[in-house]
């Protein structure tokens, strides 16, 4: 099975918050882990983030950022191609929602998901509408 994680809900897998074993748990279901391009930059600031509060060390952050290079190897990983692009035009044309989410949206598209994952409830909803089978875990407090 094709699971796609957003960023929201992906960082899961890494930073113990509510929603972290529902993630895990589609982890480990997955056949194929597929993320868009833009979750890696949008996890590692992230990470950069809770560094920066103090949150997680220095030696934590190289953790967390080895554990995620590590496993967006194995992952389908969407780029932003042509095809991406217009099913984030079209998403966005037709929900309220930013342009992050919408590419999310997107990649998991051209991917053919099986699953879409998110913690952002107005991306969970623009997903289904899109025909997505849209899992939605706990928002970050």
């Amino acid at each position: 099975m094709r699971v796609f994680f957003d960023s929201s809900a992906f960082a899961k897998r890494y930073v113990r918050e509510e929603g972290s074993e529902l993630v895990l748990s589609w982890c480990d279901q997955a056949t194929e882990l597929c993320l868009s391009g833009i979750a890696l930059p949008e996890i590692i600031s992230a990470f950069c983030r809770l560094q920066r509060e103090n949150r997680i060390t220095p030696l934590q952050y190289r953790h967390l950022k080895a554990m995620l290079i590590a496993d967006v190897v194995d992952a389908a990983v969407c780029d932003l191609a042509p095809e991406v692009i217009r099913h984030s035009i079209n998403t966005l044309e037709s929900n309220t929602l930013r342009g992050m989410d919408a590419i999310h949206i997107g990649s998991a598209l051209a991917l053919n998901a099986d699953v879409f994952i998110s913690s952002d409830a107005r991306q969970c909803i623009s997903a289904e509408r899109a025909g997505l089978r849209v899992v939605q875990v706990s928002s970050n407090g």
